[in-house]
C-alpha cells in the first residue's frame, strides 16, 4: 500500500477559531514581546518587532480576518503567539500557537477561492475541535494592504536607522 502524501500544518488560536497554516511557510514561533506600536499604524497592525535591528511588521490575525473589531481588548494575554513568516519579513499575532501536525493531503477538503477576501482559506480539514481553516499566507493581505505595510515598515526602519546614527548624549 502507497504511503500518502502529508503536510504538517502549525494549528492556531485565532479568536477562537481554528485556523492552520502550512508548516512551510512558517519560519518560527515566538512569545510575544513587547512591540513598537508607531502612531500612525492602526487596522490589524499589532506594531513592530525588532528582530536584530530590523524591523519586522506584525498583523493581528483576528483583526485582519475580522474576528476581533478595532476597540475590543486583546488583554495581556502571556500565552498569546507571534508567527514569524519563513522569510522573516512578516509576523502573525495570534492567540495561541497549539500544535503541529501532519494532514494526508487527501484529508484537506478544498475551498474555492471565491468564498473568502482575496481567497486566503485554501482548504478546511476536521480536527479534535471540529472545522480547521486552512490558510495561505500569501494570500492573507490584498496587495494594497502589502504596500502600506512596506511603506509602514520602511519608515519604521529609517526611524531605527536614525536612532542608531544619533551621538550618544
Amino acid at each position: 500500500m502507497p504511503l500518502s502524501e502529508t503536510t504538517a500544518y502549525l494549528l492556531l488560536d485565532v479568536a477562537g477559531t481554528p485556523c492552520a497554516l502550512a508548516r512551510s511557510a512558517l519560519s518560527e514561533v515566538l512569545p510575544l514581546p513587547r512591540l513598537h506600536q508607531p502612531p500612525a499604524g492602526g487596522g490589524p497592525l499589532a506594531g513592530f518587532l525588532n528582530l536584530g535591528g530590523v524591523p519586522v511588521p506584525v498583523v493581528d490575525l483576528a483583526r485582519l480576518l475580522g474576528l476581533r473589531g478595532p476597540a475590543e481588548p486583546t488583554g495581556d494575554d502571556p500565552y498569546r503567539h507571534l508567527v514569524l513568516s519563513a522569510d522573516r519579513a512578516m509576523a502573525f499575532l495570534v492567540d495561541r500557537a497549539d500544535d503541529l501536525v501532519r494532514v494526508a493531503d487527501a484529508s484537506v477538503r478544498p475551498v474555492p477561492e471565491a468564498r473568502t477576501l482575496n481567497g486566503c482559506v485554501v482548504g478546511e480539514i476536521v480536527g479534535p475541535k471540529g472545522l480547521v481553516h486552512l490558510l495561505s499566507l500569501p494570500r492573507l493581505l490584498t496587495a494594497e494592504e502589502r504596500l502600506r505595510l512596506a511603506d509602514l515598515t520602511r519608515a519604521a526602519a529609517d526611524r531605527l536607522s536614525a536612532l542608531a546614527d544619533a551621538p550618544a548624549a
